[in-house]
């Protein structure tokens, strides 16, 4: 936006909260100017002005024409370095997030609603024990037991040596060589808890306003900042507090409705029905620390007895074979313990979803200090365990991993099963009908994330035996230095070819779809623009562009039928695995001709993708260390995975909605109450969920005093379709009843943004405005003698419409003289 740009004249001061979109932006493109001064906030997120506009309050008399324009920078806290490219890692952990938060609205059903939180929670669970299985598999049985006791492999790596059975040394016993491996996993694991705790202490320690600042409606005056009055005792059995939130706000409960309407001071106005806060406005749901320490220490805890599990099993199956009774008892209670830990961390998983009625600040110490810390003196215990010295125990073979990436692959199977029929239930008790997927959005992003997981780790572990097997082809000739990885790898590697060419089809019937669509537009196109002679090619172009933004509605589509033939092509690997126990080349190996060619060829290749797969992601996170352009690329899809608070996985990416919504609310409450003006916040694409998200959280008598603009925004379209239970069409409607007003722009032409769909209704016009011309105009005239670009999503400022509708929002709007008139302090 042009700061320059003139505004009809309006009474008292008028400010231009700007909030930019995915992919960020800088101040001095915000306010389009190079001189710019920060006036509060620090290197992650801050608010910005123009030089001359800094003392914009003490010269009222020189802003009658137009707002004092600010802006607001929050694209440092999802790509602010290079070392968080290396985010790009916890890409599973990410999706497993988000599958808690496009669960379908829920409408007078508790119980299936925390189930589906509990279901949710335990897809994450079963990530982070994948993740932690795939580094004992490369340390503990590729390494240390597969390679280092086999003289062909470890004769060939020097620094296998002192590992290696053939040398007889100290660590040449198998339970030594399981010890010394577990290092690695075990340093995984630190590093995951280590990243979630330091984001955990910068992005969910930052305390939200609450009723005692004055700053939020008084849904939560009764209880203050919760700190003291939120326990399991009082919540009954601990469910996700969001969900039946949300269900309150659904079935129209009075229970959150806003008290401080008697407390404004604007003029008169028509009587509005009580306001009741969605969930997104409750004073705690940007504030989950407490849900991410307890989530952190019960995954950490996983991942050390999962570590645990892998070294003591192993010397517990020799010593259930061998003469020495001690060690077999000793083995016995170190696997009952560890059992009995597991049995500790589901209950903590599945104990207490989100509470959100308030700010919640008191932490479960208990939980969080001696789950980790038992889990890790169980560890240190069967390190112990399997070093103790067993000189009659040999390696051979492979380590038990298959059965378990079976149990897990079955696990996540059966859990993204049941929650489809959880979700399917609540979807037929409170339809959307323009819901993704027919409320099956939740179950196909589980699925996507344990596909994704299942890729990275399967990736990492053949590689690693390729690596290791020399020539030699792992599980197939029978003549390599080593066994090779679990057969179920080389079954779910087999089955990615096939994926692709099942998705191939739907994806080049879609590109079909789409050109046909743009040469049906060509006449309307030419009938909007009414030019006498126009240009086909130009034509083309407009239509063409129109016609690929349409494709971001059909991505529901791709993804369900990604999500279910991952599912069906999943259940198929893990019964070959199971009937066959070799890996597909071998499996049908005796059946000739075209079979078995295709089974060859199909597990070579598969193997290739992988590896190709976990390759790409680490080059992607190496370049975008080291290139500015390549990190701001990668930033963006943090910009839309990481909006969500970290309900299911702790070892997901930070939410930084949790700091920018904050923000926003603070910085929109203290500008209108010290200076009594109107202020417009101004939302592009990402940031227009942001603006709404705080406008949800403002009290009644602030949010009269501000005027919601968004363009280019998701708000519909990507958010009330995959997260209807947060953005659906009842929360946008009451959003926008209990606001004096809002507009939203959108062009034909953007790919993302699009129309919200909230009909006048209660004395407020529509909220969508006709869409924008894209562009301006056809072809070239006298007042635009070169073409004008096609903007698709960006620059909507360009749009003399802007300026109109900021204009006419700030003159719906009514200053409000504060108690004390003069200098505003900012």
């Amino acid at each position: 936006m042009s700061p320059a740009t003139p505004a009809p004249h309006g009474e008292g001061p008028a400010l231009e909260l700007l909030v930019h979109g995915v992919g960020g932006a800088t101040p001095q493109d915000m306010l389009k100017d190079p001189r710019t001064v920060r006036i509060t906030g620090d290197d992650k997120a801050a608010v910005y002005r123009r030089a001359d506009d800094a003392e914009a309050e003490r010269h009222p008399e020189e802003y009658l024409d137009r707002p004092v324009p600010e802006a607001y920078c929050w694209s440092n806290l999802t790509s602010g370095n290079g070392a968080r490219a290396l985010w790009l890692l916890l890409l599973p952990f990410m999706v497993a997030n988000l599958a808690h938060w496009t669960r379908p609205r829920a409408k007078g059903s508790r119980r299936t609603t925390r189930l589906y939180g509990a279901l949710v929670r335990l897809v994450a669970l079963s990530l982070t024990i994948l993740l932690t299985a795939a580094a004992c598999e490369v340390a503990l049985d590729l390494l240390a037991w597969q390679c280092a006791g086999s003289a062909a492999c470890g004769g060939e790596r020097a620094w296998l040596g002192f590992l290696s059975a053939e040398q007889g040394g100290w660590w040449s016993q198998p339970g030594r060589r399981l010890a010394l491996a577990a290092v690695v996993p075990v340093a995984l694991v630190v590093l995951l808890w280590y990243l979630s705790n330091r984001t955990w202490s910068a992005y969910e320690s930052q305390r939200p306003p609450t009723a005692a600042d004055g700053c939020v409606a008084g849904v939560d005056s009764d209880h203050g900042d919760g700190a003291d009055h939120d326990d399991d005792s009082h919540h009954g059995d601990g469910a996700d507090f969001q969900d039946s939130d949300a269900d309150d706000a659904d079935d129209g409960a009075s229970e959150g409705a806003s008290r401080d309407a008697e407390r404004d001071s604007a003029r008169p106005r028509a009587p509005r029905r009580p306001f009741v806060r969605p969930a997104l406005g409750r004073p705690g749901f940007w504030y989950g620390r407490r849900l991410v320490a307890r989530l952190r220490a019960a995954h950490t805890a996983a991942g050390f007895l999962t570590v645990a599990a892998a070294v003591a099993g192993a010397a517990a199956r020799h010593d259930r074979s061998a003469d020495d009774t001690l060690l077999k008892v000793c083995g016995v209670l170190l696997e009952a313990a560890l059992a009995l830990a597991g049995v500790a961390v589901l209950w903590v998983v599945l104990r207490r979803g989100r509470s959100e009625k308030r700010v919640d600040a008191r932490l479960d110490r208990a939980v969080v200090r001696y789950l980790p810390g038992t889990s890790l003196a169980l560890l240190a215990l069967a390190l112990l365990y399997a070093a103790w010295s067993r000189p009659a125990w040999e390696s051979a073979a492979t380590l038990p991993g298959d059965v378990t990436f079976r149990v897990i692959a079955l696990a996540q199977g059966t859990l993204v099963v049941a929650l489809a029929v959880v979700a399917l239930r609540l979807h037929s008790r409170a339809h959307h009908a323009r819901v993704v997927l027919h409320g099956l959005g939740g179950p196909a992003v589980a699925m996507l994330a344990c596909a994704l997981g299942g890729v990275m780790t399967g990736g990492v572990a053949q590689r690693v035996a390729d690596w290791l097997d020399g020539p030699g082809t792992p599980g197939m000739d029978g003549h390599g230095a080593i066994p090779g990885p679990p057969v179920l790898l080389s079954w779910q590697a087999a089955v990615i070819p096939v994926l692709l060419v099942v998705l191939l089809l739907p994806a080049l019937a879609l590109a079909v779809r789409t050109w046909l669509l743009g040469r049906r537009l060509g006449p309307a196109v030419e009938a909007e623009y009414r030019e006498e002679r126009p240009d086909p090619v130009r034509t083309r172009r407009i239509a063409g562009t129109r016609a690929r933004a349409r494709l971001t509605d059909d991505a529901p589509l791709l993804v369900g039928l990604l999500a279910g033939a991952t599912l069906l092509l999943g259940i198929g690997a893990v019964i070959g695995a199971w009937v066959s126990g070799e890996v597909p080349g071998r499996a049908f190996g005796d059946s000739g001709g075209l079979t078995e060619s295709t089974a060859e060829a199909a597990q070579a290749l598969g193997s290739w993708l992988v590896g190709f797969g976990f390759i790409l992601f680490v080059t992607m996170g190496r370049r975008a260390y080291r290139d500015a352009s390549a990190r701001r690329t990668i930033g963006i899809l943090w910009d839309v995975g990481t909006f969500w608070p970290r309900a299911a996985h702790p070892f997901a990416p930070p939410c930084y909605a949790e700091r920018a919504v904050p923000d926003l609310t603070w910085r929109m409450c203290t500008w209108t109450e010290r200076s009594g003006g109107r202020l417009v916040i101004s939302g592009h694409s990402q940031g227009s969920v942001l603006a709404a998200a705080a406008v949800w959280q403002l009290p009644e008598a602030t949010r009269r005093r501000v005027a919601l603009l968004t363009y280019g925004s998701p708000l519909e379209r990507l958010y009330g379709r995959w997260f209807p239970a947060y953005f659906g069409p009842g929360a946008l409607r009451e959003l926008n009843s209990q606001m004096d007003c809002w507009r939203n722009l959108w062009r034909t032409t953007d790919p993302i943004g699009g129309p919200v769909l909230v009909p006048a209704a209660g004395g407020h016009p529509d909220v969508d405005r006709d869409a924008l011309k894209d562009p301006l105009v056809h072809g070239r005239s006298g007042r635009y003698p070169l073409p004008e670009p096609i903007l698709g999503h960006s620059d909507y400022q360009a749009d003399p419409s802007f300026a109109k509708e900021r204009a006419h929002l700030l003159d719906r709007l009514t200053p409000v003289v504060p108690a004390q008139a003069g200098v505003a302090e900012l």
